[in-house]
């Protein structure tokens, strides 16, 4: 569920009227598309993105056993995402001062 499959998952559940996970899968286009605004160049901004892009990943990993996100194909997209977002967050505050 990272990456392209993500995305698309995001679009289509987002038109699926009448699902629960509509609503999160608009939040997380909602924090994909604040990364394209003007506003991306606030910490506090990017901070909201990242956690309207997380929010639908921990949808899926709390209502899926966690068996079946146990495989190197799912961590490593998902551990590389976390940790250049952060440090994309990070470096702006170091950008800032």
């Amino acid at each position: 569920m990272v990456g392209i499959p993500l995305l698309m998952w995001l679009i289509y559940t987002s038109f699926d009227f009448g699902n629960i996970d509509q609503i999160y899968a608009i939040i997380g286009l909602v924090g994909i598309i604040l990364n394209f605004t003007k506003y991306t160049k606030s910490r506090i901004i990017k901070v909201f993105s990242f956690v309207l892009m997380i929010i639908p990943i921990v949808r899926r990993l709390s209502e899926t056993p966690m068996e079946k996100f146990n495989y190197l194909t799912f961590q490593i997209p998902l551990l590389i995402f976390t940790i250049t977002y952060l440090i994309l967050i990070l470096k702006s505050k170091w950008n800032n001062s």
